[in-house]
């Protein structure tokens, strides 16, 4: 019976890699797991330089956000 991946958690498929070393298509399911995609900022300034300020606000926000989290699991 062939696992799947997809429907594994990380902690479980993180076990079952560290378990089964040889086992490529769970290393890639893992590295490729949805929910340790890392979310792609939009661009800061256009190619001429221009600062696009909505974006700005964007990315500071998001910033602020990661930091508000970090400062949180520290407690």
């Amino acid at each position: 019976m062939k696992l799947n991946f997809e429907e594994m958690s990380v902690p479980e498929l993180r076990k079952y890699v560290l378990e089964h070393r040889d086992d490529m298509e769970a290393m890639r399911s893992l590295f490729h797991h949805p929910s340790l995609k890392w979310k792609t900022m939009p661009l800061l300034a256009t190619a001429d330089g221009t600062q696009i300020e909505a974006n700005i606000r964007i990315a500071e926000e998001a910033i602020a956000k990661r930091i508000q989290q970090q400062n949180n699991n520290q407690d």
